[in-house]
């Protein structure tokens, strides 16, 4: 118990802290009251909410997967999970907010309903419901869940195109499971990519307090707007030491649009390679100190890109007038449009400035994990390589014939049987002309290497 009261001290006096850096002047000296953010939160602390999920799962020895554990023992494949093991109840907590109080919509983080048999929601004014899964965006980590209640209390949607650095935020959750919580900072930085969190980065990075349970929670900013979904911290030291991300509302809300109304995200492609300019490339392309942008590679066959003549070596920098720094920036840019969606490009090409309109097309198909493409690679899945010319092997089936070839996921095929691979219909072609083995040229970590698939 001592140690308990000394551990709230200190958060007690961390806290205060805090508050204290940050705090307004006690008055003016005539007594008035004082500015406080109680007025926005009672608007919209009601419709962040709770919630609550549980999954049922077989309870087993983990040894009985083990496959070489089951032939050691000579335990039958049958008996990998027992017909009458007993299930396990498990449940996690974190955060979201309603959106549409008429429709009941609420929207989480996708990583908090992940593979959940039920979600329970938990409104600031003690009612509780069974949510529906409308549907998820796990590339972006964004949920969509609907209830069916009344009276619901919602989160006006902002623009975060708008935020700065520097401008005030508050987020609110349910931390560690102590039910509704506030804390607020700034924006410290946006456009926050590479971090390997989500397929899609462009994160608001703040030093308002993000911890476990936070996820899915409410950034506002003081008018009480929603301008992101709290989703993860930086953490090295296991806490929280003021580096936290969320996910810009403008990617949230397509996601959403999408959800609600096809079940799923679509997203489009131009059909470009891409890659980050680094100095070497801005003195080869003789562009101004600073310049910032993303560099052309390549563009596929039979593309939006390639109808709209875009071309290697175009440097893009904008899209639809909003700055473009990085590669990830641009992917996030484009992943919230849906096909079909028109984009005006800001491009530089041999020094001269371009504006180019391309439509978002469809997305490339993968080469099925299957032998589509050839026998002798059943069980690779492939897909063109999206930094320039070449195929990706995207994942190898385990115990599959692609898996015993040498093959390794990232392996980037520029040859096939002594035939330059640009995409995957020159793969297939180059395929096409043996069947007792095939010969891949293969960049594999910058290194260049052949191997026989027999």
């Amino acid at each position: 118990m001592q140690q308990i009261r000394q551990w709230l001290f200190v958060v007690s006096m961390c806290c205060f802290t805090v508050v204290a850096q940050a705090a307004l002047p006690l008055s003016d000296g005539e007594g008035n009251k004082l500015p406080s953010l109680s007025p926005m939160l009672k608007q919209v602390n009601p419709a962040v909410v709770n919630i609550a999920t549980f999954s049922t799962r077989q309870a087993q020895n983990p040894l009985l997967n083990d496959p070489f554990f089951r032939r050691f023992f000579n335990v039958p494949d049958q008996q990998q999970i027992p017909k009458q093991a007993p299930k396990k109840r498990q449940q996690s907590a974190g955060s979201g907010v309603i959106v549409d109080a008429i429709n009941g919509i609420v929207m989480t983080n996708s990583h908090v309903i992940d593979g959940a048999d039920e979600v329970q929601i938990s409104l600031a004014d003690g009612r509780s419901f069974t949510a529906e899964v409308k549907g998820s965006d796990p590339e972006l980590d964004i949920a969509i869940l609907q209830i069916d209640a009344k009276d619901l209390a919602e989160v006006p949607l902002g623009n975060s195109s708008g935020l700065e650095v520097g401008d005030f935020v508050v987020a609110i959750g349910s931390p560690f499971g102590l039910g509704q919580t506030v804390t607020t900072g700034v924006v410290s930085a946006l456009g926050r990519t590479g971090l390997g969190i989500e397929g899609y980065e462009n994160f608001i990075q703040t030093d308002a307090s993000i911890n476990p349970g936070n996820s899915g929670g409410a950034l506002v900013n003081l008018r009480g707007e929603l301008i992101g979904i709290n989703t993860a911290i930086l953490a090295p030291a296991g806490g929280n030491v003021g580096i936290g991300f969320a996910i810009p509302v403008n990617m949230a809300k397509a996601s959403m649009k999408q959800i609600i109304a096809h079940g799923e995200v679509r997203r489009g492609q131009l059909g470009i390679g891409i890659q980050d300019i680094s100095p070497e490339l801005r003195e080869a392309f003789n562009l101004k100190n600073g310049q910032q942008g993303v560099l052309v590679t390549g563009v596929s066959e039979d593309s939006s890109a390639e109808k709209a003549k875009l071309q290697p070596g175009d440097i893009i920098v904008a899209v639809d007038g909003n700055k473009t720094t990085s590669t990830g920036q641009l992917r996030s840019q484009i992943g919230i449009k849906e096909i079909g969606d028109k984009v005006r490009l800001s491009l530089i090409r041999e020094g001269k400035t371009k504006k180019v309109n391309v439509e978002v097309g469809e997305p490339q198909q993968l080469a099925s994990i299957n032998n589509e493409l050839h026998g002798l690679l059943d069980g690779a899945q492939f897909e063109n390589n999206p930094d320039g010319e070449g195929v990706v092997v995207a994942g190898l089936s385990p115990n599959s014939a692609a898996a015993y070839s040498g093959l390794r996921p990232g392996d980037i095929i520029v040859g096939a049987n002594r035939q330059r691979v640009r995409d995957i219909k020159s793969f297939r072609e180059a395929l096409s002309h043996s069947n007792q083995s095939v010969l891949l040229q293969i960049n594999r970590n910058g290194r260049g290497l052949y191997l026989v698939v027999r």
